[in-house]
């Protein structure tokens, strides 16, 4: 007889086959059966059969021994009994994760309490308070649904066992989104059934209060950062006609970086941020006529080189003063796009180069010797820039510029793991490609869920907002890239070819696994419609 059988916790126990015998019974009785005397003669036979291919010391686990329960009813004819099993089966199945669900809600409230869960102290931007245990908590609830009801088991496993990292599981929606501030401005912040409804801004001051409430209102509808391009640009002309002197900038301008820091996001962040500063205006809208309360003015934007000065001015003054602390403010990010006519000399950048200077604070788009130009691009967050020309034939902004983009999603493959696991550089090459398929299935799937869920309405003002690429393109979410992101390129190249990635067979196995990665996105594209 087997003496043993291993519990799906792991734990080897002692094997008891008249618990086959009292489920077969429950099994009979549910579809009205009054023969008792089978289900111990099933049972026989599924124990001869366990003691034939489980000797030697071998340990059947439990799913081993209820599938074979099952073909042995069905080859004995008990097909109504072999269906009422399974349903038994699936029953507990169902029983034993809600018991699971329980357990680990009440062990993630004392975990995060404690401080003991890693994910704690995951996000800088998040503090231990009472809203970050309810995201805490949330989140969990959230990545379970993801893992065990939208992915199937060949998606949720690798993440699971870490050969890649499905982002943001904890949210149901997308990941990062850049916005038309253009369309906010012939707009006004609107778009939600029931909600406040805000006309156009016709004051610089308003203007700034209506893109603080857009990026805290927006950000509860995604999981990653919000964007905006041309900032400086399309708000610069609101001080002209307000004709409003620079202490009235500066002070206009702190209040909207003091509200853009202030901790109300869900789990007491603040929203992540992005805004791009052209420092002059770019070529694609320097001719475009200039919005202000929702009507195209006579002046052009390529009037108001002088106000755009003001604007940077008082950006990084009021950063590199900081709180009523002296503490620096993170958000938003600003973003400066640098082109080859950028008069590196001139005193109306001082204010940037002293910020940079002193804190470090802002990213730097490089368009010097590339073919891009800043119409070419948007930088979302920290780590995504994407590249505009994939969107050239795909439209959807107000004016053509291609604001409305982001990324629904963002799979990271564990390459030092598929290094490890391989025995060569084919073998590499092989897995890295079968994780890229199976992450592009997930986004795939995030993508259909997420466009289901927009046109249901959870995600009301993103709806709005997106409406003219749903009327183009058929869906909300199009102009948005699925993202598949790599890390551990050097360590990769330690465990596979026994050199890091300065060493020239390191840098060409690098060379080698981007390129092949990037062909596999681009086959990606071909194949979805979708870009990449």
């Amino acid at each position: 007889m087997v003496p043993f059988i291993r519990k799906r916790d792991g734990r080897v126990v002692a094997f008891e086959q008249d618990k086959i015998v009292e489920a077969l019974c429950k099994a009979v009785r549910a579809v009205g059966g009054t023969d008792m005397e089978r289900p111990a003669d099933i049972t026989r036979q599924v124990v001869g059969i366990l003691e034939v291919i489980y000797k030697d010391d071998r340990v059947p686990t439990v799913e081993n021994v209820q599938d074979l329960v099952e073909k042995i009813l069905i080859e004995n004819g008990h097909a109504q009994v072999a269906k009422a099993y399974i349903l038994y089966r699936r029953q507990h199945e169902s029983l034993r994760r809600t018991q699971e669900f329980m357990r680990e809600s009440v062990e993630s409230i004392d975990s995060y309490l404690a401080q003991e869960d890693w994910r704690v102290n995951e996000n800088a931007n998040m503090g231990y308070s009472l809203q970050g245990l309810n995201n805490h908590i949330a989140s969990n609830i959230t990545s379970n649904y993801w893992l065990n009801k939208i992915y199937p088991d060949y998606i949720a496993a690798p993440h699971r066992d870490a050969d890649f990292h499905i982002h943001d599981l904890g949210m149901l929606s997308v990941y990062c989104c850049g916005w038309d501030l253009k369309d906010l401005l012939l707009k006004g912040f609107t778009g939600a059934y029931g909600k406040v409804q805000s006309a156009p801004a016709k004051h610089f001051r308003t203007a700034l209060g209506q893109v603080v409430n857009f990026f805290y209102t927006l950000q509860g509808e995604a999981a990653g950062a919000q964007a905006f391009a041309n900032f400086d640009t399309l708000l610069a002309p609101f001080i002209r006609y307000d004709g409003l002197k620079y202490k009235d900038v500066k002070q206009a301008m702190q209040e909207f970086i003091f509200n853009m820091n202030v901790p109300t996001r869900v789990g007491f962040q603040t929203p992540f941020t992005n805004v791009t500063m052209d420092m002059s205006p770019p070529s694609g809208i320097a001719e475009e006529a200039v919005v202000i309360g929702g009507q195209l003015m006579d002046s052009v934007y390529g009037e108001f080189q002088d106000e755009m000065d003001l604007f940077n001015r008082a950006f990084c003054e009021v950063m590199m003063e900081g709180d009523s602390s002296g503490r620096i403010f993170s958000f938003p990010i600003p973003t400066y796009n640098l082109t080859r006519d950028l008069d590196w000399d001139s005193l109306r950048f001082e204010p940037i180069w002293e910020m940079t200077a002193k804190y470090g604070i802002p990213y730097f788009s490089n368009f010097i010797n590339s073919d891009m130009s800043p119409e070419d691009a948007r930088s979302m967050c920290c780590r995504l820039r994407l590249d505009n020309r994939e969107l050239r034939r795909r439209g959807g902004g107000l004016f053509g510029s291609n604001p409305l983009t982001g990324s629904i999603g963002v799979v990271t493959v564990n390459l030092p793991r598929a290094a490890h696991q391989a025995e060569n550089k084919e073998a590499f090459f092989a897995r890295i490609g079968e994780l890229m398929d199976i992450a592009r299935d997930s986004l795939e799937i995030k993508r259909k869920q997420l466009e289901r869920f927009t046109a249901h309405g959870l995600y009301p003002y993103s709806r709005f907002y997106l409406q003219g690429i749903q009327e183009r393109s058929g869906s909300h979410w199009d102009n948005h890239f699925s993202t598949i992101g790599l890390i551990g390129m050097n360590e990769a190249c330690m465990n596979l070819i026994g050199r890091d990635i300065t060493t020239g067979a390191g840098n060409k196995l690098a060379e080698e696994t981007l390129e092949f990665m990037r062909g596999k996105l681009e086959s990606y594209q071909d194949q979805t419609g979708h870009l990449y």
